[in-house]
């Protein structure tokens, strides 16, 4: 990412984006209990919504985001909560740090498939990728929310392919509402990496 988008991001936070949307991702709720218990990687965290509920869950997170603004409001309610987690000021398009692996992953409402593939590769063999985003193509209309940019946005298959390598768990693409009743274009995939032989 450029400076101009990371400043991009640094102002919408500042303005109060993403304040009212506390619960986590139904996708990443609904398939948290599939990764053994242990070390959680939440890039793209923003405000860290689902880093907050991976640690209420019991994981031991560190969350990724571009945006020093959403870092500062995720650390402060994580304190709040009394939660203990690690925040990581980080340029997505850069590698991430090598470190020892992650029973789970998650990517939520970030469209980059080359991150996805590089994410495989710090998954725990029997760890858990969680991964949804916003899609293009034909389910792409101007009733859906999200970016309205094809540029930021996943094409049919793009993120089931760059996923191969996993035992598939859940994959879908459909428009989905969301709690807040807006009606989304999702790819959802969650697959899990084959235990070492």
């Amino acid at each position: 990412m450029s400076e101009r988008d990371r400043e991009r991001w640094n102002a919408r936070y500042a303005e109060g984006a993403y304040g009212e949307r506390s619960h986590p991702a139904v996708l990443l709720a609904s398939w948290a209990d599939a990764a053994p218990r242990g070390r959680a990687l939440d890039v793209a965290c923003g405000a860290g919504r689902n880093a907050l509920y991976l640690a209420e869950c019991g994981f031991a997170v560190d969350g990724v985001d571009i945006s020093s603004e959403a870092l500062a409001r995720a650390a402060q309610r994580a304190e709040a909560a009394g939660l203990a987690i690690n925040w990581h000021e980080h340029d997505l398009d850069q590698p991430l740090p090598a470190g020892p692996p992650y029973e789970l992953i998650t990517l939520i409402r970030y469209a980059d498939t080359a991150l996805v593939s590089s994410l495989l590769e710090q998954l725990a063999p029997g760890g858990v990728l969680v991964v949804e985003a916003h899609l293009g193509g034909e389910l792409f209309t101007a009733a859906v929310g999200g970016p309205g940019s094809e540029r930021f946005r996943l094409a049919p298959g793009e993120l089931a392919a760059a996923c191969e390598s996993l035992e598939v768990l859940h994959s879908c693409e459909a428009q989905i509402t969301d709690p807040d009743d807006r009606l989304m274009a999702l790819a959802q995939f969650v697959g899990r990496r084959p235990l070492a032989s």
